[in-house]
């Protein structure tokens, strides 16, 4: 069976669907088989990302390596996710699904199957509160609602046999000024991932080149293939943090060739 990246938070804004897209592209690129999965049955930016993508190779005549778009199925039922994943699973060796900047049943469901839990937050203390409600001087006061329901989904792994689930949280958006919140952050961050198990790495800075690949369903491992001979110095870097991204998930049967 595949195994399940799930990409999730509870606040929009993150950089959830582009770690999604970044993640399965370069999965793709490196030869397995990827399933992706859109939970965000109204924004869908991961679904569309894909639909853009697939038009755009038809319109090119281009070839590139992509995921499978999986669908929830019409009328829901009541376990769309299970049928969806049903369709997938079998037939790859990841399933990367995208959930929405809220709480859904979906969302919550698409957490108890996760393997690989991936939770991007902008690295601030805003963001933060997403994990843990803090006190005005910086003291943990408990964990957040989202934070609870990780824990839930993982109490549910844990009665099924089905195994840990492995929780990255990915800080995006890493400034560099403001070094002394930066180092604020981090360092709250080291001391709640001890107290409710999850592992930091740095993500994705705030960069326009995701931005503007969107409207074609580009990566920024395509831009060779495309046609793009030299790479901007912002677009190496950028290669680089997905590089070392896809090296802190730890991922099964995944040596990391970008």
């Amino acid at each position: 069976m595949a195994h399940i990246i799930v990409v999730g938070n509870e606040k929009g804004g993150s950089g959830k669907s582009t770690t999604s897209m970044h993640v399965a592209i370069a999965l793709a690129r490196m030869g397995h088989r990827v399933g992706a999965l859109d939970l965000d049955v109204r924004q869908r930016s991961f679904g569309r990302y894909l639909e853009n993508r697939a038009a755009y190779l038809r319109r090119e005549g281009a070839d590139l390596p992509s995921p499978t778009l999986g669908e929830l199925p019409r009328g829901g039922g009541d376990d769309p996710l299970s049928a969806a994943l049903t369709a997938l699973a079998a037939d790859h060796d990841f399933v990367v699904i995208d959930c929405p900047g809220s709480h859904t049943r979906l969302s919550q469901m698409a957490h108890a199957v996760a393997d690989t839990l991936v939770t991007p937050m902008n690295d601030s203390f805003i963001d933060f509160d997403l994990l843990a409600r803090m006190s005005p001087e910086g003291e943990v006061l408990g964990p957040s609602i989202y934070a609870e329901m990780v824990w839930n989904a993982r109490q549910l792994r844990g009665q099924a046999g089905a195994g840990p689930i492995d929780w990255i949280v990915l800080r995006n958006r890493l400034g560099t000024t403001e070094m002394h919140n930066k180092r604020k952050v981090g360092a709250a961050l080291e001391r709640l991932s001890r107290r409710i198990g999850f592992r930091v790495a740095a993500g994705f800075a705030e960069r326009v080149i995701f931005r503007e690949l969107f409207p074609r369903g580009l990566t920024l491992l395509d831009l060779r293939d495309i046609g793009t001979q030299s790479l901007s110095m912002s677009n190496i870097a950028a290669r680089q943090e997905l590089r070392d991204v896809l090296i802190e998930l730890r991922l099964p049967g995944v040596t990391v060739r970008l």
